[in-house]
């Protein structure tokens, strides 16, 4: 099984990675976590990796720290919580604030996520709410520098979270909102982040 995989990121989208290690291109899913931190297109750059195997194909999965793909493995090994939710599951927001709200409970923040439904969120309290310790930690500082979001980059933007499950009029409302906010650096990475942070509420 593939663990880790060190390479030229040769190309990035919020969900997938494709990394060049030694003249073989990796396909590698993610979750958004893991995309904010990212080097350039071209950078060096070392994942985590989980190796899925079915029956009709292989998938890779891939992490920036230790923390995403532990709480990730935590996560599969739920009845009825495959990779692909898991990967939905991580990208609702950083693994410090999921822990906290699967520490404290809070069906409401879980359930905010696309494709968790109340059933859901309740199973992964059940089974995680007692081993989320290792995976709380004090949140990083918020960036600087405030921007006018430009038309393409609101259009990436809204494209991003629709492919995430999110409804299009509800994305539009969150930019919006974030937009007359304003205070923060204007990257697509940074104004996603803070627009998934508005649309959980």
């Amino acid at each position: 099984m593939i663990g880790q995989l060190r390479g030229q990121l040769i190309a990035k989208k919020p969900n997938q990675v494709l990394l060049d290690v030694h003249g073989v291109g990796y396909e590698i899913h993610i979750p958004l976590t893991s995309f904010y931190e990212l080097p350039p297109e071209g950078s060096e750059v070392l994942l985590r990796i989980h190796t899925h195997v079915r029956e009709d194909c292989l998938l890779l999965y891939g992490f920036i720290s230790p923390k995403e793909r532990d709480l990730f493995l935590r996560l599969i090994s739920i009845s009825g919580i495959g990779p692909k939710l898991a990967i939905s599951i991580l990208s609702g927001g950083r693994v410090e604030e999921l822990a906290q709200a699967i520490a404290q409970g809070n069906l409401a923040r879980l359930t905010s996520i696309p494709g968790v439904g109340r059933k859901t969120a309740e199973r992964v309290v059940l089974e995680l709410k007692g081993h989320m310790g290792p995976f709380v930690a004090p949140e990083a500082p918020e960036g600087k520098d405030a921007g006018r979001i430009t038309d393409r980059l609101e259009e990436d933007i809204l494209s991003a979270l629709v492919n995430l499950g999110y409804p299009r009029a509800g994305a539009e409302k969150a930019l919006a909102s974030v937009q007359r906010a304003g205070g923060f650096e204007r990257s697509f990475e940074e104004v996603l982040r803070r627009t998934l942070r508005q649309l959980a509420g």
